[in-house]
């Protein structure tokens, strides 16, 4: 017994002194082997349950380890609000389909038996929700769960530092489930669970809040890069692009290519349908060209009426065709207005980079596509007009 070995049968025969002890020694094996049993089930639950980082992890390893030393059908966990004045529930699991408490319920702590419960630190088992249901009539938690059919349950407080942090609900189909036993087993494991869960609680928000942060970034992100009126974008943000496509086709001599694009006689929608309508133009300018690329070339308003397309090196070869294909997307159909047809055409110019040792840097290169885009202006418009940009 001194190493651990309770499977040991003492002799009880006959009733006389050493009878007797044998008997006590056999119920005093039978009860060591119990505790130690249970505290080795204990053990290995929170072995696995400390293996969770995020709540909802953790709390669905309770779920799937507590079976072995507290009986449940549905486990539910409800967190204190910052307020202090009221819990919601938070997460929830059971092992039968339907559930009526959803997550998100919110009741007063105040006044309530929760209360009660965190004043005392102590787990509360009620054996028959019914009778408590019909003694407690206002109790409309207790009405949800009686309704999803559980009939009993273990209310286990969760403090963590001394703090009211939540509680964990284990709760079962059949009256009569839990046992002063049951609160034992919870109470010894108590502190190192509320810990667990408060830490992962707060990691969880920690990522949240992360999240929210990269988030509102790429929002500024987008503010500070995109344009306002059309979501392509703006001249920073393609300008940005095309400063990174250079220094890298410098650095790995790979091949690239622009497509300057220019509204042929802006200045006469705007004239005629004001600038409402010159806005429309130029977001179904935008649209359509956003359309006629892939999604890894980039389409960008440089301002005004004037575009840039920056193309991806396996798309170099076939500028031409692409903005060939600019162009006929957006002059094969009038663009409406408030019941008024524009027919708009494009003129677009290409910078081909084939020997990125003759790229001088990224002003050569775009001034090389406006050259070709002016060129196509020269020659009547509506045309497309290709050059190599050489030093």
């Amino acid at each position: 017994m001194r190493e651990g070995d309770f499977a040991i049968e003492f002799p009880t025969e006959p009733k006389d002194a050493v009878g007797i002890l044998g008997e006590e020694l056999q119920r005093l094996a039978e009860h060591l082997e119990w505790h130690f049993d249970h505290a080795r089930k204990l053990q290995e639950v929170t072995d696995s349950v400390i293996g969770g980082l995020f709540l909802d992890d953790v709390l669905k390893r309770i779920f799937d380890a507590f079976r072995a030393v507290i009986p449940y059908n549905r486990l539910g966990c409800a967190l204190i609000n910052e307020d202090q004045l009221s819990v919601s529930t938070y997460w929830s699991c059971a092992d039968y389909p339907e559930t009526h408490l959803p997550n998100g319920f919110t009741a007063k702590l105040a006044g309530s038996s929760l209360s009660n419960i965190v004043h005392t630190g102590q787990p509360r088992i009620l054996n028959d929700l019914t009778e408590y249901l019909s003694e407690n009539p206002n109790s409309h938690s207790t009405r949800l769960m009686v309704a999803e059919g559980i009939r009993s349950s273990l209310t286990c407080p969760l403090i963590s530092q001394g703090k009211p942090i939540g509680f964990i609900f284990f709760s079962s189909l059949e009256p009569g489930t839990y046992k002063d036993l049951h609160q034992g087993i919870f109470r010894r494991i108590a502190t190192q669970l509320s810990t667990l869960i408060e830490k992962s609680r707060l990691y969880q928000e920690i990522v949240d809040i992360n999240q929210r942060l990269a988030i509102t970034q790429q929002e500024l992100q987008d503010l500070a890069t995109r344009d306002q009126l059309t979501g392509i974008y703006n001249r920073r943000g393609i300008l940005e692009l095309v400063d990174a496509a250079v220094a890298k086709a410098k650095r790995e001599n790979r091949r690239m290519a622009l497509i300057m694009v220019d509204i042929d006689y802006f200045k006469r929608i705007n004239d005629s349908g004001g600038h409402i309508a010159g806005d429309e133009v130029l977001r179904e300018v935008a649209s359509r060209m956003t359309n006629s690329v892939r999604e890894y070339n980039h389409v960008g308003r440089l301002g005004g009426e004037e575009f840039l397309v920056l193309l991806d090196e396996a798309d170099c070869d076939h500028a031409h065709d692409i903005a060939e294909r600019l162009r006929s997307a957006i002059d094969m159909k009038p663009i409406n207005c408030d019941g008024t047809t524009y027919s708009v055409t494009v003129s677009a110019g290409v910078a081909q980079v084939v020997d990125t040792e003759k790229l001088v840097d990224v002003q050569h290169l775009i001034l090389t596509a406006d050259e070709a885009l002016y060129e196509s202006k020269r020659n009547g418009r509506n045309r497309v007009t290709c050059r190599q940009a050489m030093a």
